[in-house]
C-alpha cells in the first residue's frame, strides 16, 4: 500500500478484493497508532465496520482508554498532604 492510498466511496458495499485492501491499509494505520475512531472519520466507514475489519486481520487491540499513567513521579512518592 502506498501514501496515495484512495478510501472507495463511503456507504457502498466492498467486492472482496477491495476488502482486503481496505483491510491491509487499515491494519497497517492501526498499527501504526491510529485511533479506530480516526481510522473510522479518514475512511468514512462506521466505527463497528472497522472494528469488525481489524478484529478479522488479527490485530492485537490497545487497550480503551489511551495512556492514562502519564505522572512524573510515583505514586506513593514524595510528600503526602496534612488530614
Amino acid at each position: 500500500m502506498s501514501d496515495d492510498f484512495a478510501w472507495p466511496e463511503p456507504r457502498r458495499r466492498l467486492q472482496p478484493e477491495q476488502q482486503d485492501r481496505v483491510t491491509s491499509e487499515l491494519r497497517k494505520k492501526y498499527d501504526a497508532g491510529a485511533s479506530i475512531r480516526a481510522l473510522s472519520e479518514e475512511s468514512g466507514r462506521s466505527y463497528g465496520y472497522v472494528h469488525q475489519r481489524l478484529y478479522e486481520s488479527g490485530v492485537t487491540f490497545r487497550p480503551r482508554g489511551g495512556n492514562r499513567h502519564t505522572s512524573r513521579r510515583p505514586r506513593g512518592s514524595g510528600p503526602r498532604a496534612p488530614r
